[in-house]
């Protein structure tokens, strides 16, 4: 009796690893089948004005600080923070830096940031942990 139990779990755990495995492979694009009729779809946050929203955004609110201009600091922030349900930011925190000044600069245009469009979870907003970079260039002369 005890090899039959032995073999029963061995063959549950088989069907169970085999059934995630595919179900994680057919998670692409953003959604999730949950049956014949039923899809879940996932909808990243979003800055006012998309992609060029963001560049017109940092391209007008950031300041190349001079310590770091005289120093020839460049390089790019990497930053992490939630978008909460409202859109608003929250946790911020750099998780790769350039310099003091830099850091400081980033962290303040990202806090003056307008309300972004929350992700959206199959027709409702959730919170989303958002990284992306912020690259501080100097131009050649």
């Amino acid at each position: 009796m005890l090899p039959k139990l032995k073999l029963m779990k061995k063959f549950l755990f088989t069907l169970v690893a085999l059934t995630w495995i595919v179900s994680a492979k057919a998670q692409t694009n953003n959604s999730i089948k949950v049956s014949d009729t039923d899809t879940l779809v996932f909808t990243p946050p979003e800055f006012p004005g998309g992609q060029e929203g963001m560049y017109h955004y940092l391209g007008h609110t950031l300041r190349y600080p001079a310590k770091a201009r005289e120093n020839n600091e460049q390089g790019k922030v990497i930053l992490q923070m939630i978008i909460e349900n409202d859109g608003s930011i929250s946790n911020l925190k750099i998780i790769k830096g350039v310099s003091e000044s830099i850091d400081k600069e980033t962290l303040r245009v990202v806090n003056l940031m307008p309300k972004w469009i929350p992700g959206n979870y199959s027709g409702k907003p959730v919170r989303t942990l958002w990284t992306f970079p912020v690259s501080f260039t100097l131009a050649n002369n």
